[in-house]
């Protein structure tokens, strides 16, 4: 078995306890099992067990066969010094530390344990627990929910640092190049990250009370100018303002290959996302200042009230007038998804980095505050009998699925670790 298997049976206490000697025959108490180590060294710090009348503080490694205590080299590092209590499940080999023997016990569990666990990691169903899901009391997810948004956003917050650095400490940058991608979703992330990255905030900060030269600039840098000779007067308006503005500034657009525009909702198309991102720099004034002062989604989502030019009111595309007259708003959807995946996460960062919890806090209290996300993965969670009432739990869902389901890593999920140890409580005192 797994040694992460046994380091899951120490964690919860879960080995049979009753006449529990080392392999010499010492008696031994486990007073604490420790805390567990996810770095290099021991795997649990700071416990404590009494073997015959004494009480001994420090480390425990765990492995399959003691023997794997020199396979894995711990006879040369020093980390492994401290190691007060050898945990096997077979004992091949006495190990010493200094010339002297650590004390070895070998553990035994119920074997149900061992049965619950391997039939999770048989299980072809869309999550491993899926036929089991419903035994479990729900508020053990709900409690859950709280841990799993915290490992997302800071899943998010290596991303966000490089990100910073890059920019030298620049928030207000790094939060144009953050909120750009995400006005591209998924589909065009990139291209919008590239096109911010090429056109400097201070740049378009000349031209704020222009939104035609605002215009002018994102669509010539996103390269979609280039695209024909010939066009309408606003087209061809837009490029002979760029041509002035590029070699301004010395410029340098980026490839109009990267947008795609194929198997998106027209009112997802790159050109209209980047109209409404120019309306917004145009309207907004001190963005990022304003969003740290802002405590509800309803504030925010007014900072966040803007439509296209009325160019695109007719169009989707350059040149291609549409049938319809409609006004391209950035609608409620968009705006959920800026607070979700730049707005909550960037809050996360500053909070963290500036050492201010209360920051930290309305990042997870926004969440909290939006209604909860529409996908194939929620609706998947929601025929299992799992409703969402905020898109905190949707995140918190989204994180369960793509980090520990599709994993199996079902030991270390607060719902595998209560399917696999019923029943077994008694067990494991006697």
């Amino acid at each position: 078995m797994k040694e992460e298997f046994l380091q899951f049976i120490w964690k919860h206490g879960l080995f049979i306890k009753n006449d529990l000697r080392t392999t010499d025959g010492k008696t031994i108490e486990v007073i604490s099992t420790g805390q567990p180590n996810s770095d290099s060294g021991p795997d649990f710090f700071n416990a404590r067990i009494r073997i015959n009348e004494t009480t001994w503080a420090g480390n425990i490694e765990i492995h399959q066969k003691s023997s794997d205590w020199y396979l894995h080299k711990h006879d040369t590092d020093a980390a492994y010094n401290n190691v007060i209590l050898h945990v096997v499940e077979l004992h091949d080999k006495p190990v010493r530390i200094k010339n002297q023997e650590v004390p070895t016990v070998k553990i035994n569990y119920p074997d149900s344990i061992l049965k619950n666990y391997e039939q999770l990691l048989r299980s072809e169903q869309w999550i491993p627990c899926e036929e089991k899901l419903n035994e479990v009391d729900p508020f053990v997810l709900r409690f859950w929910f709280s841990s799993l948004m915290t490992s997302r956003l800071q899943a998010k917050t290596g991303d966000i640092l490089a990100i910073l650095k890059q920019n030298k400490n620049n928030w207000n940058e790094t939060f144009y190049q953050l909120l750009s991608r995400n006005f591209g979703m998924k589909t065009n992330a990139l291209p919008f990250e590239l096109l911010a990255k090429s056109l400097p905030l201070p740049v378009l900060s000349k031209h704020k009370n222009n939104l035609f030269q605002i215009e002018a600039l994102f669509f010539g840098q996103s390269g979609l100018l280039n695209e024909s000779l010939l066009g309408d007067d606003y087209f061809l308006s837009l490029r002979k303002e760029y041509s002035y503005l590029y070699k301004k500034y010395g410029l340098s657009a980026i490839e109009s290959h990267l947008w795609k525009f194929m198997r998106l909702r027209p009112i997802n198309f790159p050109t209209i996302r980047i109209a409404q991102l120019a309306m917004l720099i145009h309207h907004s004034s001190a963005l990022f200042s304003r969003i740290l002062e802002s405590d509800e989604p309803e504030q925010l989502q007014k900072l966040f009230e803007v439509q296209a030019s009325e160019y695109w009111d007719t169009h989707y595309r350059f040149n291609k007038p549409s049938e319809e007259s409609k006004p391209k708003t950035l609608g409620k959807t968009a705006f959920n998804n800026l607070v979700i995946n730049t707005i909550s996460p960037l809050l996360f960062v500053y909070g963290d980095q500036h050492q201010n919890q209360e920051m930290k806090d309305r990042a997870m209290s926004l969440l909290e505050k939006l209604e909860p996300e529409s996908n194939q993965i929620i609706r998947k969670w929601n025929e299992l009998g799992i409703e969402s009432i905020s898109a905190f739990e949707t995140q918190a869902l989204l994180q369960l699925k793509n980090n520990y389901c599709n994993y199996k890593k079902c030991l270390n999920c607060q719902l595998g670790a209560k399917i696999i140890t019923s029943a077994t409580q008694s067990a494991t005192n006697n």
